[in-house]
């Protein structure tokens, strides 16, 4: 399929945002290792694990990603020896909701729209809009809860509700929901060690 002056254009535009995009999560990641190498993120979670409110909150947000999942869980587990599991389940799972936010709006709004702008062959649009219609609609979110509830990264389960266009409506109380089951299995294991 011969593609038109205006559709290589646009693709060229498309293809420029897709690199932005990449080189935004690469930087985001490599400013996430330096944080945890230097050890910057465990001071920052261990000076607030004495208001256990906000640590919890704060050990929330890191909790979704993969490179800060280890210090931010620590966190929660020593906060749950002096706070009761409940509280630090809900503090923590309304910190991960809101860091599942940012995330989630990035990939749904930025990173999902570039890579659909890329896809200008139709067959290729065919694929990426398969997603919205029939019972795909349906079990996509639903992968997504699970792999957010499960070990695996958020930011899989994120992309999933992302390119499923995921209401963020929907995506709110499925990210506390499902992050606020993992932290209170972390603190109720960590209350009874």
């Amino acid at each position: 399929m011969a593609l038109t002056a205006a559709q290589k254009k646009l693709h060229h535009a498309k293809m420029g945002n897709l690199w932005r995009d990449l080189v935004i999560i690469a930087l985001g990641i490599l400013i996430t290792l330096l944080l945890v190498q230097m050890g910057a993120l465990g001071q920052i979670l261990s000076a607030t694990e004495e208001q256990s409110y906000i640590g919890s909150f704060i050990a929330g947000i890191f909790f979704t990603s993969i490179f800060t999942i280890a210090p931010a869980s620590i966190a929660l587990a020593v906060i749950s020896h002096s706070t009761e599991a409940y509280l630090v389940a809900i503090w923590g799972g309304l910190g991960a909701m809101m860091g599942d936010l940012l995330l989630f709006l990035f990939i749904r709004d930025v990173f999902a729209d570039d890579v659909e702008g890329i896809a200008v062959v139709r067959k290729w649009k065919k694929v990426i809009a398969r997603p919205h219609y029939g019972l795909t609609r349906i079990l996509l979110p639903v992968i997504g809860a699970l792999v957010i509830a499960s070990p695996l990264p958020d930011e899989i389960g994120l992309a999933i509700l992302g390119f499923s266009r995921t209401k963020t409506l929907y995506m709110l109380p499925i990210t506390f929901i499902m992050n606020f089951l993992g932290i209170y299995a972390i603190a109720l294991i960590a209350a009874h060690l």
